[in-house]
């Protein structure tokens, strides 16, 4: 199994501290990784939290697995300035995008396993001229799958992929399509059967409205946009159901008749699986060349360097990426032995 390559983060965020308590739990499974990072930032933290964990400079990818047993690998990003915990410093943006587009890289080439992206904070980025929306939209351009990319939030108790994500909820209504719909139910659907081990995935569909629009009394993009996406879905041979009530279709006997919800917005789909089991949940980015997940949480700057931080988060998205990256790899070998 190759490396997973587990990007720094925001370097004022809690992202530092994950990484060494992650490395920690190696000792419990935890797959090997090396982390694109500031190495004597790392080593600073270490002694500032007293954690035992060395740090160990490498130069290239193929040192990582004799290194990851006794110290944390890192192949080394440097900041432009010290990080302050729960401090953003702009002048420290172009390392943490230097970060993305190393590991990105390393995993493209076939080095690293996976992606594993720890936190970043998208306003400190925009003001240093970082021209993306977020994580999820940068790597997209970064691998040539502008447009295919499609997020998913998964923990063992719930799997959700928003039809829309970083637009205010009022232009997320506009965005939403047949076309749309259609899209990331496919993209989740082929994800679901190669990288997740489902033969037969089985999708339900959100509706907008309350009581998915009432037959129309509540709103009729139930029946105008939907229904056709969801009869489209059936007709190419899905198993897909719908339009479920926003409402009632996260409880816990429905989520046991489907193994995706496909929301129409972001918050439709988040707040159900953060209520659900924040401490687990994973962000997984379908539709790449790559494998790619990170942790379902943020920077946490009012906590940062205290260390309280809890690793569960970045220690999931550790393990499914390994698990992806698996079958991914295995459902490739399959297809050239065909």
């Amino acid at each position: 199994m190759l490396p997973l390559a587990l990007t720094m983060g925001d370097p004022a965020g809690i992202g530092g501290e994950l990484t060494l308590r992650a490395w920690q739990a190696r000792r419990h499974g935890v797959g090997c990784f090396v982390t694109l990072d500031d190495p004597e930032r790392l080593r600073q933290l270490a002694r500032d939290m007293r954690l035992d964990v060395p740090v160990m400079t490498v130069t290239a990818i193929d040192a990582v697995p004799a290194t990851f047993r006794s110290a944390l690998p890192v192949l080394p990003v440097l900041l432009a300035v010290p990080a302050q915990p729960g401090k953003p410093e702009a002048k420290n943006a172009a390392a943490v995008v230097a970060s993305i587009e190393r590991a990105t890289d390393l995993a493209a080439r076939g080095l690293a396993g996976a992606v594993v992206t720890n936190p970043i904070n998208k306003a400190a980025l925009y003001d240093a001229g970082f021209a993306y929306p977020g994580h999820t939209e940068f790597l997209a351009a970064l691998t040539g799958a502008v447009g295919k990319q499609i997020m998913m939030l998964a923990s063992p108790a719930l799997r959700v992929v928003p039809v829309t994500v970083h637009a205010s909820l009022r232009r997320s209504i506009d965005m939403i399509t047949i076309d749309r719909i259609v899209a990331a139910a496919r993209t989740t659907e082929a994800a679901l059967r190669r990288e997740f081990g489902i033969a037969t995935p089985r999708l339900a569909i959100a509706g907008l409205n309350p009581h998915a629009g009432e037959q129309g009394a509540l709103g009729d993009e139930e029946t105008t946009i939907i229904g056709p996406a969801i009869e489209e879905l059936r007709r190419a041979g899905m198993d897909v159901s719908g339009p479920w009530p926003p409402d009632t279709m996260f409880t816990a006997t429905a989520r046991a008749r489907y193994d995706v919800a496909i929301c129409m917005y972001h918050d439709q789909a988040l707040i159900p699986l953060k209520t659900l089991d924040m401490t687990h949940g994973v962000n997984v980015t379908l539709g790449l060349p790559i494998v790619r997940t990170s942790p379902d949480h943020g920077t946490a700057y009012d906590i940062a360097g205290k260390g309280i931080a809890d690793p569960s988060s970045l220690i999931a998205a550790l393990d499914l990426a390994a698990q992806l990256a698996a079958r991914r790899a295995a459902a490739v070998g399959v297809g050239r032995n065909l």
